[in-house]
């Protein structure tokens, strides 16, 4: 009888981990434990994909950044055959403020947790990546082999460092089958209307800014800069629906546990291809909700880059991967999402 798949999830209780366990449970029917400090995330996020999956998954409330920890989590947990790691802090401006916070947490953690795969023998570990390490590119769409500029943000270099501790790993582990995932822009949330992004802190990403907004929770969208060599003015991102995000990292696992993986490190871009701007996206939501948003021009972001948008072949090609939602649903479920969790609040 073959092994059940039994994979650690690492930010379980995160936006795009919630939603990958999700995707675990029911594309790969696998045993899922997840590890989550709440540092940036919500306890009833668990009780939510309980209601959707109909199984309770358990978390380790603990510190990635602490080996022995890590040690005696991989001690405890036997079977475990794979890792997503997604536990990190994302927030470019909290990054460029507190650059020490990030440098600590995203690549102790990382470290830690691919000591003790080495250890504990565990072969396949995916790494959440973000399209923030190419910084700022001259040529568009980008591909996994677009030459990497100098990081706009302290959360941005977190990544470029992650993916050569990867390729690292790689060189001296060559047993191991490590996958780095470039994510583009995630927005939206699960279609059942019971999971979304929840930050427990202020959040710095475009669409729940929107939401919050369109909810009342926040006086106003601020864009920050509308003066950037693009169509309009504003910055210019390719959103990809966080569902899609989840699914691709199943691909990813099933990817490194087949013999078309030949190398250790493979690195993919996960985005639609498309390039919105701010202010297109603020419009989308407008039509997808019928609520009219509160927004005005503020001055640029520091940490911020003008334009990117992915190049999404190989992902196609070797994952058997392509993002299937739009950007009208990927707004529409985020606003239905916000409506249920703020009811759920305010209840």
């Amino acid at each position: 009888m073959a092994q059940r798949e039994r994979i650690l999830v690492t930010g379980g209780a995160g936006y795009i981990g919630s939603h990958t366990i999700i995707e675990l449970i029911e594309r790969m029917d696998c045993d899922v434990v997840s590890v989550d400090n709440f540092a940036n995330s919500d306890r009833a996020t668990f009780d939510r994909i309980e209601r959707i999956t109909g199984r309770r998954v358990f978390n380790h409330d603990m510190d990635l950044c602490d080996q022995a920890a890590v040690d005696g989590l991989f001690d405890s947990e036997e079977g475990i055959t794979g890792v997503i790691h997604f536990a990190a802090f994302k927030s470019v401006p909290e990054s460029v403020s507190d650059p020490h916070k990030y440098y600590h947490n995203n690549i102790a953690s990382l470290l830690t947790v691919l000591q003790a795969c080495v250890r504990h023998k565990v072969g396949r570990f995916i790494f959440s990546s973000s399209c923030s390490v190419y910084g700022n590119i001259d040529r568009l769409p980008v591909s996994e082999d677009t030459p990497m500029s100098p990081a706009e943000s302290p959360y941005g270099f977190t990544k470029q460092i992650g993916e050569r501790i990867l390729q690292d790993y790689a060189r001296t582990h060559p047993e191991m089958r490590l996958i780095a995932l470039r994510y583009f822009n995630p927005v939206g949330a699960h279609h059942s209307g019971l999971i979304g992004e929840a930050p427990i802190n202020s959040p710095s990403s475009l669409v729940p800014v929107i939401t919050m907004t369109a909810i009342g929770k926040r006086s106003e969208v601020v864009v920050h800069g509308d003066d950037y060599d693009t169509r309009d003015g504003t910055c210019i991102r390719d959103y990809v629906h966080v569902s899609d995000i989840a699914a691709a990292h199943v691909a990813a696992l099933v990817h490194a546990s087949g013999e078309k993986m030949t190398s250790s490190l493979a690195i993919f871009n996960l985005g639609t291809g498309d390039g919105v701007s701010v202010l297109e996206a603020i419009a989308a939501f407008e039509s997808a909700s019928g609520v009219v948003l509160n927004h005005r021009i503020g001055p640029r972001r520091e940490g911020d880059v003008e334009a990117i948008y992915s190049d999404t072949t190989r992902a196609e090609k070797e994952l058997k991967w392509k993002a299937e939602r739009g950007l009208r649903e990927m707004m529409r479920s985020a606003w239905v999402w916000e409506q249920n969790s703020s009811a759920e609040q305010a209840g």
